[in-house]
């Protein structure tokens, strides 16, 4: 009897069960696509750390023997233990350590040191690799909580799904509440109920369920592939490769048969307690339990909006979820796209176009003194290169004294107010890169800055951030030092001073691809000055760098060939490079900007559809219960078209909400971006994404008003003068 009383509330229910089939489908899909997503998100990153640190998890460092490391490796947790041959340390050996279990790494590494007789400093956590797998030192006050933070937004949205099959039948539930209460009164028992609620949901709800779960991994396989197109060209990334485990798979499901088992058996254990009498009163309409004056819709629309108005306040807690998933659809895309906007801007400002005319290819010789490059002369006449400068980069320190300081840095309150740099023994240690510069571009920068070509001595910038009067943004500078020094006092690794002779003052870097830190002095020399000076001076950076201008108005095919060909004739030469042309970087800058926007504004397109679906839902599911109130309507004088102005009503504030919410928010997040980043607002207003946020607006007015249509349409098609008269089952 119950199978066929189920059957025939489903075939008579149309639209209160398709509300269910389709709640059920969109949330498992999105749930299935969300926790393939992040799986996946979360072995690539994984893969990346691999990749350029290693899968080491703990390491030792001391005077480890035999018996030392076969200690280490019995001891219970540890999976093994392996010498790193590759690398070297003064204070001895240089164990790997894997555990079992990552979780008690930070105890259990303590344990191994204090049987080793080692102190704390002899351990190193690969805190990195340990923090993906959300396992802190557990001393640490201020511990990495990017990997949470994920978990927590993947919990909010996963949540946001499963009330959307929660209210899906709870709306159905409320709905029947009258007609149950018929049932109970000829005899049905709770239990019986129940059960008849409980397989009418697994009738609904088993085949969408699946369906979504499947559709939900295919669609993940796609945007993997998507994903991998757009970041192609990022140097430096590898192919994200698409991985899914059953567990996924049971979990989802499992989330989503859970929930409408609870969504059906807490409403049904609700009625069990209800007494005949109120179930058979219940009529099944929207309940307001405390009557408010909708004075602004009162205003704007009349008798119409304050009964749109009561009616949204009975509907409050069905719509929550939709109006905070629209809210956070729109706001996250609003200010996603202000932010990459600006983040746009802000790269063009101070990479690109700073460095436009500076540079076309870029080569880094690895593991390779200056001295030793033995293809100078060959690549300054390689055809298509215009000019070329092999460099590579060494760090000292120079001694400023307070009569060396300029007048204008004195005037700004000198290095201790600008650099915040202590004086030591009457003097600043000033951090000063040396520029190591091929001796043929070197007596051109002399050219340049009006110098007579000498390689003899060096060359200083002579300039130093005034942060007092300027921002990073928009940099004014000052002299640092009074120019009437003919030599500079330098500090060597051994701990030596140096003394070498200055050939110039300038203002004027040679055209280089380099960002100077602040508040240092840099000094440029001569590769055969160098020669001289680098046993005694030391400090020397590990790579050589070659900056290469080519013909004017290259192409990329171009620019391309010429990369290839300087790549092909130092690798066949033996040297290790990594090469980068300035064309290639900013069509990966540009597609990596792409990728962001589209991953970010996926993850606000589900938001907006998980709150689109929820009015959906809302709208199909009370479509039952709202008949009494528009039969009600009818019968006090309202016409159709009034009736209509009501829902357009209804769906203009569910809309209009967010919206105007996120509008005021926008603006006061993208005032406080642009004053962070000194970027001057008008810069920012001139390319501001306008038409992308309104669309994505539209959008959601669009489908929110067709629900609303949708719904409006079936129930003025009803007999709504029977429905004030109908007590009987469906």
């Amino acid at each position: 009897m119950w199978k066929d009383y189920s059957k025939s509330y489903i075939k008579n229910n149309r639209a209160s069960s398709i509300s269910i089939m389709v709640a059920a489908l969109i949330a498992t899909f999105f749930l299935s696509l969300i926790n393939t997503l992040a799986y996946n998100f979360w072995v690539y990153e994984i893969e990346r750390i691999v990749l350029e640190e290693g899968d080491w998890q703990g390491r030792i460092i001391g005077e480890i023997d035999k018996d030392r490391l076969s200690l280490i490796q019995n001891f219970g947790n540890v999976e093994k233990a392996i010498v790193n041959q590759e690398l070297y340390s003064e204070d001895g050996v240089v164990v790997d350590v894997y555990f079992k279990n990552k979780k008690t790494i930070y105890e259990d590494m303590h344990l191994i040191l204090e049987r080793l007789g080692f102190e704390e400093k002899s351990a190193i956590y690969h805190e990195l690799l340990l923090s993906r797998y959300l396992v802190h030192d557990p001393q640490d006050s201020t511990p990495p909580l990017l990997m949470t933070f994920y978990l927590g937004i993947l919990l909010i949205i996963s949540f946001s799904l499963i009330l959307i099959i929660h209210n899906a039948f709870e709306l159905s539930m409320n709905a029947r509440i009258h007609q149950l209460g018929i049932l109970s009164s000829i005899g049905a028992t709770p239990k019986q109920i129940r059960t008849c609620l409980v397989q009418e949901a697994v009738m609904l709800c088993i085949v969408p369920m699946l369906i979504g779960n499947f559709i939900g991994i295919i669609v993940s396989f796609g945007l993997m592939k998507v994903i991998n197109f757009f970041a192609a060209d990022i140097s430096g990334r590898h192919n994200a490769i698409f991985q899914y485990r059953p567990y996924i798979c049971l979990f989802t499901f499992l989330i989503a048969f859970l929930t409408v088992f609870l969504s059906v058996w807490i409403p049904a254990r609700k009625l069990s307690k209800m007494s005949i009498l109120q179930a058979i009163r219940n009529s099944g309409g929207l309940q307001l339990k405390k009557r408010k004056n909708s004075r602004i819709l009162y205003l704007l629309f009349g008798a119409e909006g304050e009964l749109a108005g009561n009616a949204l306040k009975a509907q409050k807690k069905f719509l929550r979820i939709s109006t905070l998933s629209l809210l956070l659809s729109f706001l996250g895309f609003s200010i996603m796209l202000c932010f990459t906007t600006l983040s746009g801007i802000s790269t063009r400002y101070t990479y690109f176009e700073r460095y436009q005319d500076v540079w076309d290819v870029m080569m880094t010789i690895k593991d390779t003194r200056i001295e030793n490059f033995e293809l100078m002369e060959a690549l300054k006449v390689t055809p298509g290169v215009r000019d070329a400068i092999v460099y590579q980069k060494a760090e000292t320190i120079t001694l400023v004294t307070d009569t060396w300081q300029s007048d204008e840095l004195i005037a700004l309150g000198g290095l201790e107010t600008i650099a915040e740099n202590i004086k030591e023994e009457g003097q600043f240690n000033v951090k000063s890169p040396i520029l190591i510069l091929d001796d043929a571009s070197f007596l051109s920068y002399c050219s340049q800055i009006g110098v007579s070509p000498n390689l003899e001595g060096i060359i200083l910038l002579n300039q130093i951030w005034d942060s007092v009067n300027s921002n990073f943004r928009y940099k004014k500078y000052v002299p640092f030092v009074k120019e009437n020094r003919k030599n500079t006092v330098l500090y060597s690794t051994s701990e030596n001073l140096i003394e070498l002779p200055i050939l110039s003052y300038t203002q004027k870097a040679p055209a280089l691809r380099e960002e100077y830190e602040n508040y240092t002095l840099v000094y440029f020399i001569s590769l055969s000055a160098w020669k001289k000076l680098s046993e005694q001076l030391g400090g020397t950076k590990s790579n050589v760098y070659i900056r290469i201008l080519s013909s004017e108005n290259v192409d990329y095919a171009d620019l391309s060939d010429l990369e290839g060909t300087v790549a092909r004739n130092l690798e066949s030469a033996g040297y290790i490079i990594e090469s980068e042309n300035r064309i290639q970087e900013k069509i990966s800058n540009d597609n990596m900007q792409k990728g962001m926007v589209m991953i970010f504004g996926a993850f606000c397109v589900l938001l907006a559809v998980i709150g689109i679906a929820n009015v959906f839902s809302n709208t199909l599911g009370f479509l039952r219960q709202r008949k009494r109130e528009f039969a009600g309507y009818l019968s006090i004088g309202l016409t159709p078209l009034q009736m209509r102005k009501i829902f357009y009503i209804e769906a203009s504030v569910i809309a209009g909400k967010p919206l105007l919410i996120t509008f005021f928010l926008t603006i006061v997040v993208v005032q406080f971006m642009t004053t962070a980043s000194y970027l001057e607002p008008m810069v920012f207003w001139r390319e501001a994404p306008v038409v992308p946020i309104l669309v994505f607006a539209i959008a959601i007015t669009f489908f929110i008003a067709l629900a609303y249509c949708i719904g409006g349409k079936r129930l003025l098609k009803c007999d709504l003068n029977e429905t004030l008269r109908n007590d009987s089952l469906v």
